[in-house]
């Protein structure tokens, strides 16, 4: 159903960096680059993630009640990924654990203030 995901930055370079981290636990890589735009995600596989300067020149900003959500393989992952989006600078918007029903999740955000959780489904 989705296609693609795209997030504004106003800092592409320190935001991919942050990105190219995560995509490497997810196992993906940068699949289109341009000066602007950096899309990263398996060419013909599922929904990929970009980050974008805003094609207006304005600056980027968070969108209030936005969340991409990042599948993970297991809990290990969520865990992993969680840490990582901290380590390479992101910020904690509630930490990884059962949210009910088998959903386990960590919610961070990404460093222009983007929300993201890393979730597993029964996992």
């Amino acid at each position: 159903m989705i296609g693609y995901v795209t997030l504004g930055t106003n800092d592409l370079a320190r935001g991919a960096v942050f990105y190219d981290a995560l995509a490497a636990e997810l196992g993906v890589g940068r699949m289109m680059e341009f000066d602007n735009f950096i899309a990263w995600g398996a060419p013909g596989g599922a929904a990929g993630i970009g980050l974008t300067k805003p094609f207006d020149g304005n600056p980027a900003t968070v969108g209030n009640g936005v969340m991409v959500a990042l599948a993970a393989k297991d809990r290990a992952q969520v865990d992993r990924l969680y840490a990582i989006a901290l380590e390479q600078g992101g910020t904690c918007e509630g930490p990884v654990g059962e949210r009910g029903g088998g959903f386990y999740a960590g919610y961070f955000r990404d460093l222009d203030g983007n929300k993201l959780n890393a979730f597993v489904m029964g996992g």
